[in-house]
């Protein structure tokens, strides 16, 4: 093994480094060793180079999404070996907090998180606890690795928003993390997925996945599609995976979410809205906070195992770790082909 490594720093907004850095040793017998192979580029790394996560920190190692080879075991280290392939979970959790005493570690009183609060993947070994990594089969390839993670969300949020086959879903937004959201959907038996967005090619790729009705806010009256398809009943559930202020509002609003329905908003967007007691009251709506994903990570990659999700599309560009510096070009300079990258590390 080299002694020596390339890692990528955000010292700052706006900048990044490339450094030749040392190898990580293992700090204790507990821990593992990660050659990554590959990771995903989520909208909040956009958000952490352009200062705008409210959760981060500089400097930082950005990245979370991971996936990689175990390369070195402690000695007390008995659920991996040399040589499997894992995926990294993105927290790191104290097990004792009153939050993670009741099953809700991703929102743990002392949660770090990797990527953000602290170091995550975008290196090409790092270490973690053995406890906090995930064996998945070496049938799986990498480029769909790196997708576990943001599958893992959607499996998290449905359940939050307790999806049932009966249930008239609206989606708002249909990148990466709305799409899955519609896959995971129609995987729990919704019989009506409506999608909306101001991109026809999402839209289309939304059809692709499985949504019943698409909606393009550009050029059609949401409220007026919504009572056509729902004869004015409104959804019971919808998921703000759009997340520009003022989406929460939209997603509220009588006409599209029906009186006790669920909202599940998945940004962290900082604007204020125009949410009043009685928006929620009058209707007694539940307006249900979706963050990461707890304990779902297993049961997704045993999914993505037996090749149940539909990976086609989702990940839009792959870029070779030695050519990062094309990943922060597209962060500034967005483009269609770039909406969801995948960096490959290299052999």
């Amino acid at each position: 093994m080299k002694e020596t490594m390339r890692c990528v720093v955000i010292p700052e907004p706006h900048k990044f480094e490339v450094r030749e850095v040392p190898v990580p040793e293992l700090q204790n017998e507990d821990e593992v060793l990660i050659q990554m192979k590959s990771a995903g580029v989520c909208g909040s790394d956009h958000h952490i180079y352009h200062g705008l996560n409210p959760c981060s920190t500089y400097p930082r190692i950005p990245g979370h999404e991971n996936a990689g080879v175990i390369a070195k075991v402690g000695a007390n280290v008995k659920n991996v070996k040399v040589g499997d392939h894992v995926i990294v979970d993105l927290i790191h959790t104290c097990g004792t907090c009153y939050q993670c005493k009741i099953g809700r570690k991703n929102v743990c009183e002392h949660v770090s998180v990797r990527g953000s609060g602290a170091d995550g993947g975008w290196r090409e070994y790092f270490t973690a606890p053995a406890s906090e990594v995930y064996k998945i089969d070496d049938s799986v390839d990498w480029k769909d690795a790196a997708l576990v993670e943001p599958y893992a969300i959607g499996a998290h949020c449905t359940a939050r928003a307790r999806i049932v086959p009966d249930d008239t879903v609206f989606i708002l937004g249909t990148g990466t993390i709305g799409s899955i959201i519609l896959q995971t959907c129609k995987a729990k038996g919704c019989k009506t997925v409506i999608c909306c967005d101001i991109d026809d090619a999402s839209l289309e790729r939304a059809k692709a996945y499985g949504a019943d009705y698409v909606i393009n806010s550009k050029t059609e009256d949401v409220l007026l599609r919504i009572s056509e398809i729902t004869e004015g009943h409104g959804v019971t559930v919808a998921f703000d995976s759009a997340c520009f202020p003022g989406s929460l509002t939209m997603c509220m609003q009588p006409g599209i979410l029906c009186n006790a329905g669920r909202m599940v908003p998945m940004g962290f967007s900082t604007a204020k809205e125009e949410i009043t007691q009685a928006m929620i009251n009058q209707r007694e709506l539940d307006v249900i906070g979706s963050r990461m994903s707890c304990y779902q990570f297993e049961p997704t990659i045993e999914r993505m195992e037996k090749k149940a999700f539909n990976t086609e599309g989702i990940a839009t560009m792959f870029i070779p770790f030695s050519q990062i510096e094309k990943v922060f070009y597209y962060m500034d300079h967005p483009c269609a082909e770039s909406k969801k990258m995948v960096i490959l590390f290299d052999e």
